[in-house]
């Protein structure tokens, strides 16, 4: 075998360097910061609404099994549906966005930069969130699901603001955390992609860490069915969770990645 053809081969089965991995992210969020407010707008809005299905997979599925401690090792899977029509079908969600735009403003410190993904961020958690209310409200308003499946509803919403502040908090960074990672990961997938979203996200659900979109459509469907109060819905998960979901994301991924691809650039 020639030597060329050799290190083709070897080229192929080696694992892409971090550095590759953080330049398609990088450009990836240089052509979100691009796109037009309207743009991120309405692909805020169906990312809101498509997080609906999974509470509503979760619901369904638990509709068929018995209420046992092993319950939630099944529902939960119900839990990937949403961030799998999200990720896959390339709509914006919010928790996505804290490590994408940051990479591109950590390799260039720019205040345009710094205001450009302030402007995205403020979009796609808005429309996120109103994609989320409108998703809950139309749950709330007609009955198109049996009774059951209403009750699973509520227990999810509920189930949502158990949590204290800071439990809630603390939750919501290893969510951040989780996601920033499926983003990390998938440029180079391939045909694992499906499975990186499934098995993370499951995750997540599982043990019940706090996503600020997921937990939105949830916690709304409480508030709007008068199954949880504003209070709880405002201080034992919107806050915290927010907030949370900011620093696993930013701190815990973007700038610890960032931190190792400048000590790989000073090699």
């Amino acid at each position: 075998m020639s030597e060329s053809k050799s290190q083709k081969e070897v080229d192929e089965r080696s694992s892409p360097q971090v550095l590759i991995i953080f330049e398609a992210i990088r450009q990836e969020g240089e052509h979100e910061l691009e796109r037009p407010s309207s743009a991120l707008a309405w692909s805020g809005l169906a990312a809101g609404l498509s997080m609906g299905f999974s509470m509503i997979a979760q619901a369904l599925i638990a509709n068929y099994l018995p209420d046992a401690e092993w319950t939630p090792l099944i529902t939960k899977f119900g839990y990937s549906i949403g961030f799998l029509i999200v990720i896959l079908g390339r709509q914006q969600l919010f928790t996505e966005n804290t490590l994408t735009p940051i990479l591109t403003l950590l390799d260039c410190k720019k205040l345009s930069i710094l205001k450009n993904t302030l402007r995205l961020w403020g979009i796609v958690l808005l429309a996120n969130i109103f994609g989320t209310f409108l998703f809950a409200f139309v749950l709330s308003s007609i009955s198109i699901f049996e009774p059951e499946t209403y009750e699973q509803f509520n227990r999810i919403a509920q189930e949502v603001v158990t949590g204290s502040f800071s439990i809630t908090f603390f939750r919501a960074v290893f969510a951040g955390w989780l996601i920033a990672l499926i983003i990390w990961l998938l440029p180079f997938a391939e045909q694992a992609r499906i499975w990186v979203i499934i098995i993370i996200t499951y995750l997540i659900g599982l043990g019940h860490l706090s996503h600020i979109i997921a937990g939105s459509v949830e916690t709304l469907y409480g508030l709007l069915a008068h199954q949880i109060s504003f209070y709880e819905f405002a201080f034992n998960f919107f806050i915290p969770t927010l907030i949370g979901n900011i620093v696993g994301g930013v701190a815990l991924v973007a700038a610890i990645n960032y931190a190792q691809i400048s000590y790989e650039h000073k090699q």
